[in-house]
């Protein structure tokens, strides 16, 4: 099929266009790069420079003619969805509904989508299933949830088939060693850890050790990157083959607690990696992990990098190539 990966120069959108060439369809990436890198682009991939926000691009993008796309387009910051509504309304609202006229337009039934777990809120129970309660708790999460509500109306109106995949933490790299770009202001435990390991960081702050957890911190889902790509070149398989739409839980089922990646991190690395614990955050859940049951049946995934050890070891040889801050 020929693939229009939406934000495909960034960091999971990098790993997801990689799948795709190497399942065999032609990709081309549509990315304003924001966040993304150009180094990200691989040899055999097109680029369109071009924004989501911006109809007008998304036409000429669309009018090359696309099978399917994948939508990897939306901002995520929890917090600063929390302080910047209008910024996530104009871009993963309005934006998605741009991407889904020019699909329209264009005739491209498909379309993958990085939904989120951030749609389900705290957990009633675990790990979290697509039956799940859909509560979000941050205006990140309800973009997230709307843009799937979107999805569904599309689906029953125009005939476009979706997977929505609702995933956590992405983590770790492509243990190829072919993606190499660090991201931009990372936010999340791992790429923090790693500039501490490579002392760009003085410490590693760990919000909290009273959790009801095994160890007292908060125990979070992650997932290889690559994992979590190969599940977007399933899904596309699976609704061009069964011509239907799909919701499915992407997760690792056990979950990794702050103080066992930061431990694994000082074995693998061979690094003292200093942290300090310091206050809960407002909002943090003991515990959040999701089965991967449902996609397991319906589109044949599991894991296969998700371990603690490929997680840090295979984000930890992309951070040895850089011996400053690339951003600093």
């Amino acid at each position: 099929m020929k693939v229009l990966v939406i934000g495909g120069a960034g960091y999971i959108g990098s790993h997801v266009a990689k799948a795709f060439l190497k399942a065999g369809h032609k990709v081309t990436v549509f990315d304003n790069l924001s966040s993304g890198l150009l180094m990200n682009i691989f040899d055999g991939e097109d680029f369109i420079p071009g924004d989501i926000r911006h109809p007008d691009d998304l036409d000429r993008a669309f009018s090359r003619g696309f099978d399917a796309c994948v939508h990897l387009a939306a901002f995520k910051a929890v917090g600063e969805s929390m302080v910047q509504p209008e910024k996530y309304s104009v871009n993963n609202i309005s934006g998605t509904l741009n991407i889904l006229n020019a699909m329209c337009a264009h005739n491209c039934r498909y379309i993958v989508f990085s939904s989120s777990a951030a749609t389900f809120g705290s957990p009633q129970y675990l790990p979290i299933d697509e039956k799940h309660p859909l509560n979000p708790e941050s205006y990140y999460g309800f973009t997230k949830l709307e843009i799937e509500r979107f999805l569904a109306w599309y689906d029953k109106i125009k005939d476009i088939r979706f997977a929505a995949l609702r995933y956590f933490n992405a983590a770790g790299y492509d243990p190829e060693g072919e993606i190499i770009g660090l991201e931009r202001n990372p936010q999340n435990l791992l790429p923090i850890t790693m500039e501490v390991a490579k002392g760009w960081r003085k410490e590693l702050q760990i919000f909290g050790q009273d959790y009801d957890t095994r160890d007292g911190t908060c125990i979070r889902d992650y997932v290889h990157v690559s994992d979590l790509a190969e599940a977007h070149v399933n899904s596309l398989s699976y609704i061009d083959r069964e011509n239907k739409s799909l919701v499915v839980n992407l997760g690792s089922e056990v979950g990794i607690s702050v103080t066992e990646m930061t431990e694994a991190a000082r074995r693998v690395t061979g690094k003292e990696i200093p942290a300090r614990y310091v206050g809960r955050r407002a909002g943090d859940a003991s515990a959040l992990y999701a089965t991967s049951a449902l996609a397991k049946e319906l589109i044949g995934w599991a894991p296969r990098y998700s371990d603690v050890d490929t997680l840090i070891s295979s984000t930890w040889k992309v951070y040895q190539k850089y011996d400053k801050n690339p951003y600093a």
